[in-house]
């Protein structure tokens, strides 16, 4: 049962101030306790969505009659539209159930920093019932993640069905968590998963009298000799398959964690915070859309290639964005996205050696990656690069990354992402912030910005400006993007941070709560909020101190 939980700043018999009144730390307290009770819904797999929401004065009452052009007014709107903060949607198995979250929502701290008496919360800890998937030791977790692609694409190669061989391989991986660490492993791991898979395979096929043809075929296969792909790597092809041109990233992406990251449905949906279910149904579409596309299980040829390439190292991108900074949930980073997301790198970059933008694709990763571990505090706070203790970077990372684009450059064959690399690279090897060579990059992100035309370069860019020129010449990039990325979230925190620099405390402030209003990642939203409220709480200050008394 689906219940959609509003939660309301203030209601009939509370006295509620809004959050912009709130002390810094009021609204840390407030946040934190809205994060925890998340990650206690998202482990139960009670939470569907959580989202926070604008206040009112966003807001816009809008009025047509299906023909005429929307009229848009300012209201007016029912009484709990000014109150509205935002809402959870809950999965769960009762209405009992979703009254006591409800409860457990309105325990949060308020204004004056004190929650109301916390509802009963259930059984903790091992007492708690949770979803629970296969366990498996990390070594052998690790090893079926390496193998899965390896097999789904021998077992393709061999039978070539798509579909059929993604559900046979995915249950040869559950029967090696089972028997594996009771058993130990075999000799040939990769060997066994084939057999296994095809094994089911076969037994799927016979058991369908609609596909009797299939039978027949499948049962010639069986009086086959020592399987011939069990001895070679066909991840890349199967790669290039999940990111075929009739996909678009929203089902690529999963896709490509399915088939060739080994990642469960269950671990999928819960990557993007959707219900398992409609993630079910996005991979079955994506693989239907392969299999209609009847491509045959090989590389592309030498003309398709280039494209196709780029797609996967779009796609690959994509899933390393999503695990460094995610785009929506409590948390900041999912560590387990963009580390798979650099594995796969690895393994395409180790297929093409000689291609200059995987490398930089990888080396951008690494470069990336190697902030991770001063990007959060102990309590998943955000630090921007600006105040980040850089003793944390992980040099032999960065080591690694500089290595390879410095490689890569010298084929004089630049591309997009080696220029990004690039310029983590320079960000990476400077010891202090003040250090950093920003005309340099500047001019990096100026040569980016004509190779690929993005808007998202040209907000970059100006930073760059800003921290070379002054913030009087990013403001001017800025205005140079009109409404180009509509009203993006990161648009209004740029400019909040450049009015900041230049002094304008008072519009910093509007920006930086209408960034906060726009961002779906609750530790953004946090720190957002936060900077708004100390900003607020200095300029005040400063409004309030005498003039000084001059000296005769």
């Amino acid at each position: 049962m689906r219940f959609m939980l509003l939660q309301n700043y203030g209601g009939v018999d509370a006295d509620c101030a809004p959050m912009s009144e709130w002390d810094p730390e009021d609204i840390k307290a407030h946040i934190l306790f809205q994060q925890a009770l998340n990650q206690e819904l998202t482990e139960r797999g009670e939470l569907v969505d959580a989202q926070g929401l604008a206040g009112p004065e966003l807001a816009r009452f809008v009025v047509s009659d299906g023909t005429a052009p929307a009229v848009i007014t300012d209201g007016p709107f029912a009484e709990s539209k000014e109150l509205l903060a935002g809402y959870r949607l809950v999965d769960v198995e009762t209405a009992e159930r979703a009254l006591e979250i409800a409860a457990q929502v309105s325990a949060a701290p308020g204004a004056d920093g004190a929650p109301d008496p916390p509802a009963d919360r259930g059984a903790r800890g091992a007492e708690r019932a949770r979803p629970r998937g296969v366990t498996t030791s990390v070594g052998t977790e690790g090893l079926l993640r390496e193998l899965a692609p390896q097999v789904l694409g021998a077992v393709v190669r061999r039978y070539g069905h798509f579909a059929d061989a993604e559900d046979a391989v995915q249950e040869a991986l559950l029967a090696a968590t089972t028997a594996w660490p009771a058993q130990g492993e075999p000799d040939n791991p990769l060997g066994w998963l084939i057999r296994v898979a095809s094994r089911r395979l076969s037994d799927q096929y016979r058991g369908d009298d609609a596909r009797r043809r299939r039978e027949d075929l499948a049962a010639s296969w069986s009086l086959a000799g020592p399987d011939p792909a069990s001895g070679r790597d066909d991840t890349l092809i199967l790669m290039f398959m999940c990111c075929h041109p009739s996909l678009t990233p929203a089902s690529a992406i999963p896709l490509t964690l399915r088939a060739v990251g080994g990642l469960s449905t269950r671990e999928v949906a819960t990557a993007f915070l959707v219900p398992e279910a409609t993630m079910a149904q996005r991979i079955s579409r994506a693989k239907a859309r392969v299999k209609a596309s009847e491509e045959p299980f090989a590389l592309p040829s030498s003309d398709e290639r280039a494209e196709r390439l780029r797609s996967v190292l779009h796609v690959l991108y994509l899933i390393f964005n999503e695990g460094y900074a995610s785009n929506s949930g409590p948390d900041l980073a999912r560590t387990d996205l963009s580390g798979e997301a650099i594995r796969l790198a690895r393994a395409v970059c180790a297929a093409l050696p000689q291609e200059p933008e995987v490398t930089g694709v990888l080396a951008l990763m690494l470069l990336t990656d190697a902030r991770r571990p001063a990007r959060t505090r102990v309590d998943g706070e955000l630090v921007p690069l600006s105040e980040q203790d850089r003793t944390l970077w992980d040099r032999s990372l960065i080591a690694e990354g500089t290595a390879l684009v410095e490689g890569a450059l010298q084929l004089r064959q630049v591309g997009e992402y080696q220029v990004q690399a690039a310029i983590a690279a320079l960000h990476d090897q400077s010891v202090q912030y003040a250090d950093t060579d920003w005309t340099r990059i500047l001019s990096l992100y100026e040569l980016l910005e004509k190779m690929t035309g993005n808007p998202m370069v040209t907000l970059n860019r100006a930073v760059a400006a800003a921290m070379a020129h002054g913030p009087g010449a990013g403001l001017a990039v800025l205005d140079e993007l009109g409404d180009r990325l509509g009203d993006h979230h990161r648009v209004h925190a740029v400019r909040a941070h450049l009015l900041e620099q230049a002094g304008d405390a008072g519009n910093a402030i509007i920006e930086f709560r209408a960034a906060a209003a726009r961002t779906t990642n609750l530790r953004e939203q946090h720190y957002l909020v936060t900077k708004a409220a100390r900003l607020a709480t200095e300029s005040a200050g400063n409004q309030r101190e005498p003039p000084p008394t001059r000296m005769s």
